[in-house]
């Protein structure tokens, strides 16, 4: 991973194998430097196109003057409308523009007074690579120097949240990058626990004879076609005097076939990333310990692999969750609510104030809000709060209503619910009225649907490559330290 170290040196003077040049967007198409002393590159980077247009990368020999050995001009857009995304943006452009280099400064964080945190994310996020399998065909950047105005308490801080914050989301997506073969429900345990312990952190790992003492139901029926067995991670951070208790939930189907309702063959190579809910939480609830904040969280992390087979279970089988509520299973690719409401029944038992849960549930979600905006679902204040929060972090959210009539969809002669209803209809919808029916009374709750942001299955952009995408990670941190804040 991309090393990064802060400056007070004049960025010119600076020796590195490139000095990054950012620049807004000037009203008569010449761009104008982040950094007045760096005025004088500006004609040389318009001369080979820079018009400072947001995200806009490019790469000029460094003119006389610079210690640098060539100059990275990247785009802001207008300043009046700069925000903290278009920095983060930015900043992984460059950071994948410049893979192969060794040294590189950077004048992003000096956007303006609060970009420092925007520009260290980016920079280390747009220089992620996954060395799982092979080579990539140029290293990262190795080292990236954050020039900033002075180096003070209120620099370190801002850069090792950032720090911490990326780690967290490399981790998540190092899991999702996994390939399936490799990571079936134990091992994903195993690498969870192991990371997590060595955070410090309480875990518990119950295996398949566990859960079957425990009722719970949907993970041993979602995980009973497979001879690869289903596990329940939990991992608990408890600051000395929390302010609140966050439980969160996320789900971890290390691969999805559909079950008997086995999935179209295009694309269930993607289904890689049906874990990537987990994955979140797990790196959340380690960051939230790293970062010391004063909330109490404890993830409750299903795990299982739906495959068909002669031991699956059976469109028309009834399960029974964990507290006792029967569910008529009619659709075998419905299984991320299955395992989900055990783990949600689980974690109220610890009488949070808060749930999060987060999933590659639906493919509902992709349909209505595409591919980088979550849906959020859930008690209407934290759901509004969790959707503004992961806007502002750069991972889009959007609330969304779980309508009344969408409800009786769900209903089953059978069962006390069914797992889908008759009707498309309202699909993302309809998943969230499932789940909250297994929340229980007076815990404020969210679902972050994330289906589509969760894995990039397009080309590179900003500070996201191909692949797992880390989100939401960061949006969960943003809440946890909200709710430490309040």
């Amino acid at each position: 991973m991309t090393t990064l170290s802060l400056s007070s040196s004049a960025p010119l003077r600076a020796r590195a194998d490139a000095l990054v040049v950012a620049l807004f967007a000037g009203d008569a198409g010449a761009p104008i430097p982040v950094v007045p002393e760096l005025a004088s590159l500006a004609p040389a980077a318009a001369l080979a196109g820079a018009t400072g247009k947001a995200g806009e990368v490019t790469a000029i020999p460094a003119p006389d003057g610079v210690a640098a050995a060539r100059v990275i001009a990247v785009g802001l857009g207008a300043q009046a409308e700069l925000t903290g995304e278009r920095v983060r943006r930015a900043a992984g452009a460059v950071s994948r523009a410049a893979a192969g280099l060794r040294r590189v400064v950077s004048t992003l964080g000096l956007a303006d007074g609060t970009a420092l945190k925007a520009a260290a994310e980016g920079h280390l996020l747009g220089g992620y690579a996954f060395a799982g399998y092979s080579d990539p065909a140029k290293q990262p950047v190795e080292q990236v120097v954050l020039a900033v105005g002075k180096v003070d308490r209120v620099a370190r801080q801002a850069l090792h949240v950032a720090v911490v914050t990326a780690e967290a989301v490399a981790l998540a997506r190092d899991l999702v990058n996994t390939a399936p073969n490799d990571l079936p429900p134990a091992v994903f345990a195993d690498r969870a626990a192991a990371a997590a312990r060595a955070a410090g952190l309480r875990v518990q790992v119950l295996d398949d004879k566990a859960l079957a003492r425990g009722g719970y139901g949907g993970i041993l029926g979602v995980g009973s076609g497979s001879t690869r067995p289903p596990r329940l991670v939990r991992i608990s951070y408890k600051p000395a005097r929390p302010s609140a208790a966050v439980a969160l939930v996320g789900k971890g189907i290390t691969f999805d076939s559909g079950g008997i309702s086995i999935k179209p063959a295009a694309g269930m190579d993607h289904m890689t990333s049906d874990m990537a809910g987990a994955a979140a939480v797990v790196a959340t609830v380690i960051a939230a310990s790293a970062l010391g904040l004063s909330v109490a969280v404890t993830a409750t992390v299903p795990m299982a692999e739906n495959l068909p087979s002669g031991s699956s279970y059976r469109p028309g089988d009834v399960l029974r969750h964990r507290g006792g509520k029967s569910v008529h299973v009619l659709n075998t690719d419905a299984e991320g609510r299955l395992i989900l409401a055990d783990a949600i029944v689980r974690a109220c038992e610890d009488k949070p104030d808060y749930l999060l849960e987060t999933s590659t549930l639906t493919g509902a979600q992709v349909v209505a809000l595409g591919n980088r905006t979550m849906g959020v679902m859930g008690t209407p204040e934290l759901r509004d709060r969790v959707a503004e929060l992961a806007r502002e972090v750069g991972e889009g959210g959007w609330a969304m209503p779980l309508p009344e009539e969408l409800r009786e969809g769900l209903d089953s002669p059978l069962a006390d619910i069914a797992n889908v209803s008759g009707d498309r209809a309202g699909g993302m919808l309809v998943a969230g009225h499932y789940l909250s029916e297994f929340v229980a009374e007076g815990v404020a709750w969210a679902h972050l649907d994330v289906a589509g942001p969760a894995f990039n299955t397009g080309k590179a952009y900003g500070y996201t490559g191909p692949g797992g995408t880390g989100v939401p990670v960061r949006t969960l941190l943003a809440v946890l330290a909200d709710l430490a804040a309040r």
